[in-house]
Order: structure tokens, then sequence, then C-alpha cells
């Protein structure tokens, strides 16, 4: 019985102090907290009042150390696939085409003036399995990869969550394959051409004598 009337205790003060903090915020309602605030470090200090936001005009801002939606500077990426190898969810799709050695200028340097040797025509990113762990960001040796500040990206179609940030259009893609491929087969033919020459410095090994024809033979018998 005691435990019933305690029960119904618990439960009037839960609601009474609910009640309470709901009129707190009601009577302040009569203030604004301001517009002038959202951008401003003290935004979450400001006084108690009317904190309806007009979104998407205002909104609430970000903090800086969070962790959001992934950005690739792929003019940084030298293509060797940690990020995806170490994803825990295979949110991230990276396909590579290495560059032939007169392409190496074109395919230019990373701000930090390593050289690149692949191409990265397919770097996609599916957001909507991304649980921002912030493991591809750590793993990244030239950090072109990183979280933004954009932490509200909803859409309509989850399809729209898959982001491309390869440096190559299909057509491009297709060019590259097929010089590379040109490339490695003209290599191919030298290195065979080179290992059925013979070495300079090389002995040459000397042909076999001839047999003497058997009517020669016969005589040099006759005559011993």
């Amino acid at each position: 019985m005691s435990e019933y009337f305690s029960n119904i205790k618990i439960g009037a003060t839960t609601i009474a102090t609910g009640m309470g903090i709901t009129l707190k915020h009601f009577f302040n309602a009569v203030k604004r907290k301001g517009d002038a605030g959202i951008d401003d470090a003290d935004y979450f200090r400001q006084v108690d009042g009317l904190c309806t936001l007009q979104y998407p005009k205002e909104v609430i801002p970000t903090p800086p150390h969070g962790r959001y939606r992934l950005y690739v500077n792929i003019d940084d990426c030298i293509g060797c696939a940690q990020c995806e190898r170490a994803c825990p969810v295979e949110c991230i799709t990276i396909e590579t085409i290495k560059t032939t050695s007169d392409d190496l200028a074109v395919c230019g340097k990373t701000s930090g003036g390593q050289q690149k040797r692949m191409w990265v025509p397919v770097f996609d990113i599916d957001t909507a399995k991304c649980m921002t762990c912030g493991i591809c960001v750590s793993v990244c040796p030239t950090d072109c990869i990183y979280h933004t500040l954009v932490a509200d990206f909803s859409e309509f179609n989850v399809k729209n969550m898959l982001y491309h940030f390869g440096n190559l259009s299909k057509f491009e893609t297709e060019a590259k394959k097929k010089k590379l491929a040109e490339q490695q087969a003209q290599a191919a033919k030298e290195k065979a051409a080179a290992g059925a020459a013979p070495k300079p410095g090389a002995p040459v090994a000397k042909p076999a004598p001839k047999a003497a024809p058997a009517s020669q033979q016969n005589e040099g018998q006759e005559s011993a």
C-alpha cells in the first residue's frame, strides 16, 4: 500500500516539475534572445527567452570541434586508398589509374609538394552510411579528407546522399586507361626484345664443327 502512494507522489512531483519548467519558458517568451547572437560565441549563454528560430534563415551555430559531413580536396589526394580500407562501414569507394610517365606533370603535386602518381576517377562517399567516426580523416597521409561544419544536409532522395569527388570524367577515365595499357604493352615488348638479345660482353658460343662427308672418311681409311 505504501508503494502505491509513493508512486502517486513521484508522478505528481514529476508533473509539477515539468509544468514549472514549461511555465517558466512561457512567461520568459515575452523576451527575445535576439538575432545578433546567432553567430556569437556566447550564443548559448544568452538570457532565457523566445528561442524559436526562423529556420533556415536562422540556425543554431555549429560547434567547430564536431564531426559532420565529409569533404575531399581531390587535388591533394594521392590515391593511396587508406581511408577506404580503414572505413568500418565501407561508405568510401575509390578507384585509381596509374599515371603514365608523360602524365606526371599533368597529374601535378599535392599542396605539400608530393608528386601524385595516381588518377582518382572515382572517390565516392555515401553519407547515408557514414557514422562520422573520423577514422578516415586520421589515416589520410595528405589530410585531403576532413569533416566540415555542414551538419544539416538532409535529402528527399537517398541517392543524393552519395557524394562524388573524382578528378576524371568517364571519357577521360577511358582515355587514361587506354593510354596506360598501350604504354604497358610497349614496355613488355621492349623487355621481351631486350631479353632475347645477347648481353654486351657475353661469350658467344662457337658452332660445333661439322662432320666430314662419309666419302672423305672412307678415303682416309683406305690411305691409312
